[in-house]
């Protein structure tokens, strides 16, 4: 495998890794915050990328179709919560699980019923699209940069407002004795849904911003969401900091992975079955990565801290 190869891997790593830091940095703070497991994230997800498909092929305008995709998630986000999520705080996790599991059905079955079940598809705007020279003669797709530049931007913004602002302040608190911040005098409800609809903006930020990668779909999110988890568990329930290393290294150790394995076995058997064999192991990295950590740090690399 060239060096040019190799660091075009690397930056593709880091772009999913930046991309699954969008959903599980909404995943973590609804989990540290509210101790609410949610399975419908994915569905924001994939709310996110069919409002910014719907709004750029009804405008032309990719700037527009981001705007919409954090406002139609977020907004998602807010009703889900007042109406769904605020009378399961205090059930049991499998409650929540159950109901949580029912607004995914509710969601795939609505965008179709509104989209249809073909796939939509959300083109790169004509000012992000082709190569970009970097250093070493490497040839690497502008867009794929620009969503590496955009989720360490979020991720920047987030722990400045969790570590600078007192919404953060009231986040951390909220996280550590609700019960004392209620008695304190903070609005404990109006925090859990600012937390829960930026998450979802969060969620529908990274659908729309992959939507120009790959297709638009009804069941889109759920894939994502599963390496989300992957990604908190490794990183740290309720640690923005641990979301976005887990990212990073959830992203690169399954791009990298699927590159070198199948190279790797290349030298004890033919290319057809090196290929086949190291994909196969590629697929199941992350997961070793997963209890490799959590062998060593059971709460993940920066549990319990923002």
């Amino acid at each position: 495998m060239s060096l040019i190869l190799l660091i075009e891997q690397v930056l593709n790593g880091l772009q999913l890794g930046v991309m699954l830091f969008l959903m599980a940095a909404g995943l973590t703070l609804v989990f540290g915050v509210m101790g609410l497991i949610n399975l419908a994230h994915g569905s924001l997800y994939m709310i996110g990328a069919f409002a910014a498909a719907a709004v750029a092929g009804a405008t032309g305008s990719f700037l527009l179709a981001l705007v919409a995709a954090l406002a139609a998630a977020a907004a998602a986000g807010a009703i889900v919560e007042l109406v769904v999520i605020r009378r399961l705080y205090d059930r049991d996790h499998l409650d929540q699980v159950l109901a949580t599991f029912a607004l995914i059905l509710i969601f795939s079955e609505g965008t179709r019923y509104i989209f249809g079940s073909f796939p939509l598809y959300l083109s790169i705007p004509d000012y992000l699209s082709g190569p970009v020279s970097l250093p070493g003669g490497i040839q690497y797709p502008l867009y794929r940069l620009t969503l590496i530049g955009i989720g360490l931007a979020v991720a920047v913004g987030l722990f400045l407002l969790i570590s600078r602002t007192r919404l953060g302040v009231q986040i951390r608190a909220g996280e550590a004795d609700r019960e004392m911040v209620a008695a304190l005098g903070v609005d404990i409800s109006k925090l859990y849904t600012i937390v829960f609809a930026l998450g979802a903006a969060l969620a529908g930020l990274a659908g729309a911003l992959v939507g120009t990668i790959q297709s638009v779909q009804v069941g889109m999110g759920e894939p994502v969401l599963i390496l989300a988890f992957v990604v908190i568990v490794i990183g740290g329930i309720g640690s923005i900091k641990g979301a976005l290393i887990g990212a990073l290294l959830v992203g690169l150790t399954d791009t990298l992975g699927g590159v070198l394995l199948p190279e790797l076995f290349k030298l004890f058997m033919d290319a057809s079955s090196a290929s086949s064999t190291g994909s196969a192991l590629a697929s199941m990295l992350i997961y070793l990565l997963m209890a490799a950590v959590l062998f060593w740090k059971p709460k993940g690399l920066f549990g319990g801290a923002a």
